[in-house]
């Protein structure tokens, strides 16, 4: 004969199933690789949105395509010239532009300096060399700033091939010529060629910033130290 079985207590607290540290951090794990997941697609896949359309852009004084020389934009003829080494993958680019962009943008808008861009592609193999061969298409149809502004505006953005055609159609120069030179990475030997002269002058980093020859040092990289070194020349 089985033995009744007693009733359990509802006021007793019953015993737990322990979880072992092992399961925990199985689950952290998946919890984190999910949201990787989620964070990857969605830069892959967000929406591209164009604040600077419709904005003034400089003349490309000096298109992309000559080899070891940089992209210039601005009024010919200016006094001041103002190079800027850079790397679209570069966080510190990006900061750099965040707090340095719009006195540059007036530098070069009123005439006082000329701007040339040097892409370089070392801070990420996959992304950096799209990023710069898309900036030189886009500077080709003579929206070398917008681009960059669109870029570092959007740092969170993977801007895979999809979102740079996108980009290209939203700042009015998504044509055949432009999709080709994205896709077919176009300015790869230009690419090449520019970041050897970086070499030659000894830019080990981005941003780098010389102004008429003269390199910055790292506290004058801001619009105050910016807007120094060129009043020095141009007053």
């Amino acid at each position: 004969m089985s033995k009744p079985q007693t009733p359990s207590n509802p006021l007793l607290q019953q015993p737990k199933r322990r979880i072992t540290p092992g399961i925990i951090v199985v689950i952290v794990l998946v919890l984190a690789l999910g949201a990787g997941v989620g964070v990857q697609y969605y830069r892959g896949h967000s929406k591209v949105e164009v604040s600077s359309n419709g904005r003034p852009e400089p003349t490309v004084v000096t298109g992309p395509g000559t080899s070891g020389k940089g992209v210039t934009v601005g009024k010919s003829g200016a006094k001041v010239n103002i190079d800027l080494y850079l790397d679209f993958r570069c966080p510190h680019c990006a900061e750099f532009e965040e707090a340095s962009g719009a006195t540059v943008d007036k530098l070069v808008q009123d005439g006082t300096a000329t701007l040339t861009y040097w892409p370089l592609q070392f801070v990420n193999p996959d992304a950096s060399p799209r990023l710069a061969n898309a900036f030189a298409a886009a500077a080709a149809n003579g929206k070398a700033l917008s681009f960059v502004d669109e870029l570092y505006g959007d740092f969170s953005k993977s801007w895979t091939t999809d979102q740079l055609l996108e980009l290209g159609k939203q700042l009015g120069v998504g044509d055949a010529k432009f999709q080709q030179a994205v896709q077919d990475n176009t300015y790869a030997s230009w690419l090449e060629s520019v970041g050897t002269a970086a070499d030659d002058r000894g830019v080990t980093g981005t941003p780098t910033v010389f102004v008429n020859g003269k390199q910055l040092e790292a506290n004058e990289l801001t619009a105050e130290g910016l807007q120094k070194a060129v009043d020095a020349i141009a007053s």
